[in-house]
Formats: C-alpha cells, structure tokens, sequence
C-alpha cells in the first residue's frame, strides 16, 4: 500500500512539473535541448523542447521514452514505466547514468 500511494504521489508531482516545464519550454527552448549521443554513436539521447526525450539503443528507436527537468545544469528524468535517473551537464558534455554523451553537433575528434 505504502508503495502505490508513493507512486501516485511521485506520478501527481512529475505532472505537476512537467506541465509547468513544458509552458516554459515552448516558450523558450532550454540550450541543452538537442540530440545528445555517445562517442560510438550506440546511445542517442533526444532531448525535446517540451520537457520530454526519446532514447535510441543501437538501432532499436525510441528504446526508452519519458519526461526531463533541467535545474542549471542538473538534470532529472522520469521514463514512462516509472524508472528515475539523473545527470549533469559538465564543460558542454552530458554525464548521465555512468554514460557520456556530446552533443551530435561536436565533432568526432572532441569526443573522448
């Protein structure tokens, strides 16, 4: 019982905050929204202006799905089963979850 009210209570406060995340963000894209990748190319990370990413694995698409808030240059997400992660931005490059991803736009030779 106590983890279905836990979960009905983070699900209330991520809506809560994406919908206040997603009028922001339309308004005004946030300069890490983009399309984030590994240095092989294996994880691309598509951060959307509306408060929502979509993650591809390889050639499997869309892999993972779900929200993101940024708070300077922390960065938090909720996928859509429920599943918690973090990161940080860091001198142009994100850390996220053990991985390292560039923005796609760098190029090759300034991913390390």
């Amino acid at each position: 019982m106590r983890t279905a009210i836990a979960a009905a209570i983070a699900t209330a406060t991520a809506t809560a905050i994406a919908t206040a995340s997603d009028t922001r963000q339309a308004s005004t894209p946030h300069p890490y929204v983009g399309m984030w990748v590994t240095a092989d190319g294996y994880i691309r990370h598509e951060l959307l202006p509306n408060g929502r990413y979509d993650e591809a694995r390889g050639k499997r698409r869309s892999a993972y799905q779900g929200r993101y808030w940024i708070k300077g240059d922390h960065i938090e997400y909720l996928d859509d089963t429920g599943f918690t992660a973090d990161g940080d931005f860091r001198n142009g490059v994100l850390y996220h979850a053990g991985m390292v991803l560039y923005r796609e736009s760098a190029p090759p030779a300034t991913r390390r």
